[in-house]
């Protein structure tokens, strides 16, 4: 006989979490640190993956994370436009980039490496900044010669040999709508779920400790945690391979994206 798939109701599943958070200190059930936090609790729920199967209108996810971590959660890839360009492999990469570390080692001599992850709230050593323009619908890169740390001044050099040192022209970008749709289908409604973290004798222990139940992503919201470097644009490339351009996020930001937070359990 098929099991019958495992469903919660909104108060149901708050009150199943209330109860997983009284049982205090729960060991990492799938002996793997990374996810473990996420895992360990689906394990608890009896559900598979992040997907919360609550019988609604709109979906719901699970989102669990380490409280007091400083490590960056990525909400998505999505590489700037135009695309037709790709912006970073052949405009980023070879005009800005610069040697990486391993190169003649690891890598031939030649490779070059574009790693940054920069925002809205100021301008990267290398003089990179995320630029909101609400007028135009865009999110922007902008490049400033002038902000780049004195470090740099080597690199800086091999740039306007490259390229010259003004604005980048054209600019990389991605329009409102397309990010608006792209966060969105990512960012549904969700339970945030925080635990408190310990290892004894080589093994993870969690306290679920604090729950808030997020609804409606705003696109307002994502733009202002932009602004204030709550959310971060990652770039990571290199002459071999492209890992891809990734929106990243900073810990506790999740519920500035959401047009209504409510704390369950805190």
């Amino acid at each position: 006989m098929t099991k019958k798939p495992r469903t919660y109701t909104k108060q149901g599943l708050i009150a199943k979490l209330k109860e997983i958070s009284e049982m205090g200190w729960i060991s990492n059930g799938r002996h793997n640190n990374h996810g473990g936090i996420g895992n360990t609790l689906e394990d608890l729920l009896g559900i598979e993956e992040n997907n919360l199967p609550i019988p609604n209108a709109a979906e719901w996810e699970l989102k669990a994370q380490r409280l007091k971590s400083s490590s960056l959660t990525t909400l998505f890839h999505i590489e700037p436009s135009p695309r037709a360009v790709k912006f970073v492999p052949q405009v980023l990469l070879p005009l800005y980039g610069w040697k990486h570390d391993e190169a003649g080692k690891k890598y031939p001599k030649s490779e070059m490496s574009f790693r940054q992850t920069i925002h809205g709230n100021s301008r990267s050593d290398r003089g990179f900044k995320v630029v909101i323009d609400r007028s135009e619908k865009k999110i922007l890169i902008s490049f400033d010669a002038g902000s780049v740390d004195i470090r740099h001044k080597k690199w800086l050099k091999s740039v306007e040999k490259n390229i010259g040192l003004g604005e980048l022209d054209p600019q990389p970008y991605w329009g409102f709508d397309d990010l608006e749709h792209k966060a969105g289908t990512k960012l549904l409604n969700a339970f945030y779920v925080q635990a408190e973290v310990k290892r004894e004798k080589g093994k993870e222990f969690y306290h679920y400790t604090k729950v808030t139940m997020l609804q409606k992503f705003s696109f307002e919201g994502f733009l202002n945690a932009l602004e204030e470097g709550l959310i971060l644009v990652d770039f990571d490339a290199r002459t071999g391979h492209n890992h891809g351009t990734k929106f990243r996020m900073r810990q506790d930001a999740l519920p500035k994206l959401y047009e209504k937070a409510t704390v369950i359990i805190d």
